[in-house]
């Protein structure tokens, strides 16, 4: 009961410190929140992505949403054990490509039948680069094609990436905002490819204005 107190509590505080450290907002765009089972797809940069998106979701929609994590991450201190777990209720799944353990996929499913939400990241690692957006891997059509009553949300996170830029310590205050667009639904007969395609242009359509802007700079002088 005491540890159940401490992770409420902990909750509240991690929220409060990224709302201050970013002033992080959800922007409901394409969808409104909604009482029905989700699953959030979103870009992915950072450790704490899943807190802004987490954060930004109304307190009972939260309280059914977990994020998926990776294990080797997030079980390697007792610290981040309690954050992840008790904090948390994330999925961990393995990300050493072994073929050891649970399949992450099968995990995701069984989570989503026994009626959870999830937030999980289909780039499959974090995109640590210049590119905007890594490639969508496969699990996403296949949790599509295994529970197609699940609502399926793209998001994008923005601006995460400038607070913690790789190899610094100490954060920089920027405003955040957590962008929902409109739920993308398998069609029938579509394939991989395809679905794919569509899930990260539905992405990739929720970013701001001059990230757009900076896309095409980079486009020009890549070509000059």
């Amino acid at each position: 009961m005491a540890r159940r107190a401490l992770a409420l509590a902990a909750g509240k505080l991690i929220i409060g410190a990224a709302g201050l450290l970013t002033g992080v907002r959800g922007i409901w765009s394409g969808t409104s929140p909604k009482a029905e089972q989700t699953l959030y797809f979103a870009n992915h940069t950072s450790h704490g992505d899943f807190v802004l998106l987490w954060a930004t979701l109304p307190p009972d929609l939260r309280a059914l949403t977990r994020p998926v994590a990776g294990l080797d991450y997030w079980m390697a201190s007792k610290l981040r054990q309690f954050i992840g777990v008790d904090v948390f209720n994330a999925l961990m799944i393995r990300r050493d490509g072994t073929g050891q353990g649970e399949n992450p996929v099968e995990q995701m499913k069984a989570a989503l039948e026994s009626g959870d939400s999830l937030i999980m990241f289909p780039e499959g690692t974090r995109n640590t680069g210049d590119e905007i957006l890594l490639p969508l891997k496969s699990g996403l059509y296949h949790l599509a094609r295994a529970c197609p009553n699940v609502r399926l949300v793209p998001v994008w996170i923005e601006n995460l990436k400038r607070v913690l830029p790789k190899g610094t310590l100490v954060p920089i205050p920027l405003a955040c905002t957590v962008r929902y667009g409109a739920p993308v639904v398998l069609a029938e007969g579509e394939d991989k490819a395809g679905f794919l395609a569509r899930a990260r242009a539905a992405m990739l359509d929720l970013r701001p204005e001059y990230d757009r802007g900076e896309d095409a700079a980079g486009s020009a002088r890549s070509a000059a």
